[in-house]
């Protein structure tokens, strides 16, 4: 099913329902912000909309930059031209790629059926950053072997880095480790720069 508006649906958009669901969270409450993939962009726009709401500000293999960067921006030129290819049926719809594509091979049915179209302009719309999410502190967590330079995106950003041996869809083929890479040996939450990481 094809959402009415669904073409015209971009990263400005999905940012401003993040930060929306960050206005439903308690003042108080400590607030680790997660974005994997293209929603590392999403979360860096939501996190400079209200970043007195996050308090640390997590990406997965995310794709990150500065003010005006989109995923068309930080992407290879292979890539680019492959999603706009992809694009060329309607114009606007990336169908989504199959699981293995992304190491996903047990469960690959199942995630397949599941899966839905992207917006084209997801791709292309650069982010509006004020400069207020620079001021919250990120970790990245990058997947080896790397299929992009995600951890030097957010190097660049100033983020500490840490690898994980595993697909760029990790956290479905090996959620216990991500989680390990999350929370101390103890199994309490890790430290981020003096805040605690919440799963």
């Amino acid at each position: 099913m094809i959402v009415r508006g669904a073409e015209r649906r971009g990263l400005h958009d999905d940012a401003r329902t993040v930060a929306a669901a960050l206005d439903r969270v308690p003042e108080d409450e400590e607030l680790v912000l997660v974005g994997h993939s293209y929603a590392g962009l999403v979360v860096r726009e939501a996190a400079d909309l209200r970043p007195g709401a996050v308090d640390h500000l997590v990406l997965v293999d995310g794709w990150a930059g500065p003010d005006g960067a989109s995923l068309f921006a930080l992407a290879p030129d292979a890539f680019v031209t492959a999603i706009r290819a992809a694009a060329s049926g309607d114009g606007w719809r990336i169908p989504p790629p199959p699981p293995a594509a992304f190491g996903v091979t047990d469960d690959a049915a199942w995630l397949a059926d599941h899966l839905v179209p992207q917006a084209l302009r997801t791709f292309t719309e650069a982010t509006r950053l004020t400069g207020a999410v620079d001021r919250v502190p990120g970790t990245a967590i990058h997947c080896r072997p790397a299929a992009y330079p995600f951890d030097r995106f957010a190097a660049a950003l100033g983020y500490r880095t840490l690898p994980l041996d595993g697909p760029h869809d990790v956290m479905l083929t090996d959620p216990e480790r991500l989680v390990r890479l999350l929370l101390d040996g103890r199994g309490r939450p890790m430290r981020f720069e003096n805040r605690k990481f919440e799963v």
